[in-house]
């Protein structure tokens, strides 16, 4: 280990189980103080329990690592302004705050519940933005004081916020923006000393190894797991460390031993009259601008 994070403290949602997990683990074993946030919920949600959390920061402890474990809900202001106090009250600072918390309720559209929409919104969405906005606004108020921070945020979106995913509508609507929530936020905190930036990791988790079981079994012959979690941490630490300075705004795909810099929405082929188009016109044009387009990417599950 390079302890390319030694002095600094990062709080992680949803980090008792899965990408949290190895994200936490992975952070304090670069030397990071760590706040280990998880409501010890099943896989769609249900129940809480404070084992999950408790656990991380056991194992943590036993490598020589500092940890403590926060059980309140981040998708409510007080529990998220309390994830922040717990930093700030046990570390005596904040640097990084690792966004990961989510759960699933897949439906088709036509069979997904208005309650299993909002419950998805709540946990990834929601989730994201209240930590964000209390963190942030520690980090102003340091700035104004003459402390800018060196700060980071890293959000977790995902394939399915970026291609869509057949069944997961309001998963994928959550995880698209996630995306959106990123790039605001990168652009107007940067002025604080903030950087936020978003990854779409693809790892083995409670939410994948069922959807998706073929692709995420993990190999019985000793090979590389590519869908081992702990491949995914080494960029969110990075993300999260003071070596990544001047990288904000960006979204990352991570899976295995790749990393790819996504490039979101990009202007295409265009056409411009210099007045309205008929409908007739608007359609021929756009078959016409289609056939220059990059091919659409197939979404997930199809």
């Amino acid at each position: 280990m390079t302890g390319i994070c030694t002095g600094r403290v990062a709080a992680v949602t949803g980090a008792g189980r899965g990408l949290g997990r190895a994200h936490a683990l992975a952070l304090a074993a670069e030397g990071a103080a760590v706040v280990v946030n998880d409501l010890g919920v099943t896989a769609d949600g249900a129940g809480a329990s404070g084992g999950p959390a408790q656990q991380v920061v056991e194992e943590i402890r036993a490598h020589g690592g500092q940890a403590v474990a926060h059980t309140g809900d981040i998708t409510t202001d007080d529990g998220a302004r309390s994830l922040v106090t717990t930093a700030l009250d046990t570390f005596g600072r904040l640097d990084a705050l690792v966004n990961n918390a989510g759960f699933l309720r897949d439906r088709m559209l036509v069979n997904l519940a208005e309650d299993d929409w909002d419950a998805v919104m709540r946990v990834h969405l929601k989730g994201h933005f209240l930590p964000l906005k209390h963190a942030a606004a520690h980090w102003r108020t340091e700035t104004k004081a003459g402390r800018t921070p060196d700060a980071r945020v890293i959000n977790t979106s995902s394939g399915a916020g970026l291609l869509g995913s057949v069944g997961q509508g309001n998963y994928s609507a959550a995880k698209a923006g996630i995306l959106g929530l990123t790039l605001v936020a990168a652009a107007e905190l940067g002025r604080y000393g903030i950087q936020v930036n978003a990854l779409a990791p693809a790892a083995r988790t409670r939410m994948t190894e069922q959807t998706f079981a073929d692709t995420m079994a993990a190999p019985t012959d000793g090979d590389f797991d590519a869908m081992a979690p702990e491949n995914v941490s080494p960029l969110v630490v990075w993300l999260a460390s003071a070596d990544s300075a001047g990288i904000t705004g960006r979204v990352f795909e991570a899976e295995g031993g790749r990393i790819t810099v996504m490039e979101g929405w990009r202007p295409g082929p265009t056409a411009d009259k210099g007045a309205r188009w008929t409908p007739s016109e608007a359609g021929e044009t756009t078959r016409k601008l289609l056939t220059k387009s990059e091919p659409a990417r197939p979404v997930y599950g199809t």
